[in-house]
């Protein structure tokens, strides 16, 4: 195994992948000359020319109707927001067209298109920047919406969905392209939507995905210091969502707390708690606990943000409160 960092995993399967596969191509704002907004292209256009490394106009909407167009009659984009708040413009396309296409044609269009680039907040960005779309993807039929958290899981899934033949969503975050991580020497795919165990425990259910999996894992290695055993789950894909995984845990553990970066109101953790509830709902001991952000837009100040993102202690918290543990 060798260590790299986040932005040279993504990079290295999508190089391996164009490599595999000259219908792929990557398009997006400064992808190409000035190797991507993050690093994430690096050396690419010197590999692959301009014609399979594009530098677009500031202009979502057009360049994403150009790639799902482009997937519609053979070839295979790789399309990169510099942020998924920039997605917005361009959401037309992906739920109206990319997402629908193989329905409404009756199964004589295929769409295989990656849109890729960091989601939810990453600093003091305001309100504008700061937001995470992964359950406003999740919602829509016709996408799959990946959320890796380490180094070893991007790759890998990345490489899966580019091999796709539906859409995908693959989310990352400007606050993990630095992260390093093992990756094998070889060519690796991961499945899409099958969740990973990061941390095995007996006592309470830690369910999480993307760069708040960072909280989730800190706060189980803060509260195995009192005797409280976490098992901690990375959905990874959150649409589809590996179900059963988590509700194998939840019979085990009798307990369950969903962190997330998103607004509370139509969460993944939402969908999480619904589930559990209708397969394991005579295993629970406690009501459910979601950790989400506030409901309410971004802040600027530091001080706000802290308050409003998931952190170790507001999990630590909710883990007592379901432990029935008083401190």
């Amino acid at each position: 195994m060798r260590t790299i960092q986040f932005r040279e995993a993504i990079a290295e399967a999508m190089s391996e992948e164009m490599r595999r596969d000259e219908r792929i191509f990557l398009m997006g704002e400064e992808v190409a000359e000035y190797n991507g907004a993050y690093k994430a292209s690096k050396g690419m256009l010197d590999e692959f020319g301009p014609k399979r490394v594009l530098d677009t106009p500031i202009a979502e909407l057009g360049f994403t109707g150009i790639g799902v167009g482009a997937a519609m009659n053979g070839l295979r984009p790789i399309i990169e927001f510099m942020t998924f708040n920039f997605s917005m413009v361009a959401i037309d396309q992906i739920i109206s067209n990319a997402a629908k296409m193989h329905q409404m044609s009756g199964g004589q269009f295929t769409v295989p298109i990656v849109f890729r680039g960091p989601t939810a907040s990453a600093g003091q960005l305001g309100a504008t920047h700061s937001q995470a779309f992964e359950s406003w993807y999740a919602n829509c039929p016709g996408l799959k919406v990946i959320v890796p958290s380490t180094v070893y899981d991007a790759k890998g899934l990345l490489k899966a969905a580019i091999r796709d033949e539906d859409p995908v969503i693959f989310m990352e975050s400007e606050q993990m392209y630095g992260d390093k991580g093992e990756v094998p020497e070889g060519d690796y795919v991961l499945p899409i939507g099958v969740a990973d165990i990061k941390r095995a425990g007996t006592d309470v259910t830690i369910v999480s995905f993307g760069k708040i999996m960072k909280v989730a894992l800190a706060a189980a290695e803060e509260l195995a210091k009192e005797g409280i055993s976490c098992e901690v789950i990375d959905l990874r894909t959150v649409r589809p969502i590996d179900y059963d995984t988590v509700i194998e845990s939840v019979k085990k553990t009798n307990r369950l707390v969903c962190v997330e970066e998103a607004w509370p109101l139509g969460s993944i953790s939402t969908e999480i708690s619904y589930m559990v509830q209708k397969r394991a709902f005579d295993y629970l001991d406690a009501p459910v606990i979601r950790i989400t952000t506030a409901d309410t837009p971004a802040a600027y100040a530091p001080t706000l943000m802290e308050a409003f993102l998931p952190n170790p202690a507001k999990v630590i918290k909710a883990v007592r409160e379901v432990m029935y543990v008083n401190k």
